[in-house]
């Protein structure tokens, strides 16, 4: 393990914390900072972990401007059994990021260059500012100034925290001037925004079977009403019980599809007054969010996890309330299971499409067509010579069974010679077992189909 552009090893907290987490908002993909491991990589620990953490927090939060609030994720790792804390930092979009006792001078904005934080040249702090972002959510005002907040300190509550008075500059909900901004505008209890879920009958937008629009509320409760409809609803699980194993397979992989529901809402532009959009066809899922994300080195960035959030305020929000783990967390889950083919860029759009499981749509045919069960016994019959023998095994198809459940399955007053006969008979062949081998002759024995008497029922049927 050594030191590269994007990782930083430090043995104990310093006071030079804040000058690299600068160099990493600064950089263009952001970095992490490991506290409790050597220079050299060796790993050393910390010791009172939570109070570092609690301490880290404070530090980044109040001496660096503009706000790092949404930009980084402080978390407790386990290595060689000993506590460590992983720093990690998106690339800000408000650059360039500086301490706030020095200002953007050379003393106060810093840069990564190769595995060191470097005092960032003043022809570059210019060139940063000038091309500074200005319609961020946070500076566009909100068209509505009659915002109320119930739903979300709701979530809140229930997540663990209490939104006190003055949380909506502590969430960073308001413009320079103090009035709401579009990102409180989002997370209000009403206003104008909405989300669509359409769902049609074959492969193309031609047969619309379904259209829903979801908001007009908080964000987060629209996030969540989305999710509730496509992982609850449209991604069935199949299900097929075999003499074997109990078969299950979702339509589209739950991690993966929740992931892309909370990216696409969270990374959405809203600044350009569109909105993501959700479309279920017979063979796949689209999932498609308004921004831009250019061809080469930031369409790298993206796959890897490290691209600039486009929403700060809005993903620090969803971080808090736990349906976000940490910075980045979501695209490397999503790619455990679609590849990046599954993803297209467009000028002004991302698109995510989602081909439904073929091992699910296979067990989800073999289910809708199963084997009569007249014709699987007189399959069996035929190969057992013996249509005792053949419905003595469909009955143990159903669970272990005594000889006398099943003469009385059977419709038997008492267990027969000829059914003691069978039952002897599929055990010599090793089609059927006994429950207590060691006792043969107890009261309590039972009988049950072996791996091979299941595999026998399970053959396919040469006659069709």
């Amino acid at each position: 393990m050594t030191e590269s552009n994007r990782i930083e090893y430090k043995q104990e907290l310093t006071d030079s914390l804040e000058k690299e987490a600068i160099a990493f908002l600064n950089y263009h993909d952001g970095g992490v900072i490991y506290i409790g491991i050597d220079k050299h990589g060796k790993t050393v620990g910390v010791s009172d972990a939570d109070a570092m953490q609690l301490a880290i927090k404070d530090r980044l939060k109040n001496n660096i401007q503009p706000s790092a609030l949404g930009l980084f994720d402080v978390i407790l790792e386990s290595r060689d059994q000993l506590p460590v804390i992983k720093l990690i930092f998106a690339s800000g979009t408000e650059k360039p990021y500086y301490l706030r006792n020095f200002g953007m001078s050379e003393k106060g904005c810093y840069i990564r260059i190769g595995s060191a934080a470097e005092p960032m040249p003043l022809r570059m702090i210019e060139e940063l500012f000038a091309r500074r972002t200005r319609n961020s959510l946070a500076r566009i005002r909100s068209p509505r100034q009659d915002l109320s907040f119930a739903q979300l300190r709701i979530y809140y509550d229930e997540a663990g925290y209490a939104l006190n008075d003055k949380f909506a500059a502590n969430l960073e909900l308001l413009t320079e001037d103090g009035a709401y901004n579009y990102a409180a505008y989002l997370l209000a209890d009403q206003n104008g925004n909405s989300v669509q879920v359409a769902k049609y009958a074959g492969t193309d937008r031609v047969d619309l079977v379904e259209s829903n629009e979801y908001g007009y509320c908080c964000l987060v409760k629209t996030c969540k009403a989305v999710l509730d409809r496509l992982a609850d609803q449209e991604n069935r699980i199949i299900t097929r019980i075999t003499p074997r194993e109990r078969l299950e397979r979702p339509l589209w992989d739950k991690v993966a599809l929740r992931e892309a529901v909370i990216n696409a809402i969270i990374h959405n532009d809203y600044n350009a007054e569109l909105v993501p959009k959700f479309e279920v066809f017979a063979d796949r899922l689209e999932i498609t969010s308004a921004g831009s994300v250019s061809p080469g080195g930031e369409q790298d960035d993206f796959f890897a996890g490290y691209s600039i959030p486009r929403n700060k305020t809005l993903m620090r929000v969803f971080k808090d309330l736990g349906m976000v783990e940490y910075l980045g967390s979501g695209m490397p889950r999503i790619l455990k299971v679609y590849p990046r083919e599954a993803f297209s860029f467009a000028t002004h759009f991302v698109r995510a499409s989602f081909p439904m499981s073929a091992q699910a749509l296979a067990l989800e045919s073999s289910k809708d067509q199963p084997q009569p069960e007249s014709r699987l016994e007189s399959r069996l019959e035929s190969r057992l010579e013996s249509a005792l023998a053949a419905k003595l095994l469909l009955l143990l198809r159903r669970g272990p069974a005594g000889k006398a459940s099943l003469a009385q399955a059977l419709g038997h007053r008492s267990v027969s010679g000829e059914l003691h006969k069978q039952v002897k008979r599929l055990h010599s062949m090793r089609l059927i077992e006994m429950t207590l081998p060691e006792k043969p002759s107890s009261r309590l024995q039972q009988y049950r189909l072996t791996e091979a008497g299941q595999s026998l029922i399970a053959l396919p049927n040469q006659d069709t």
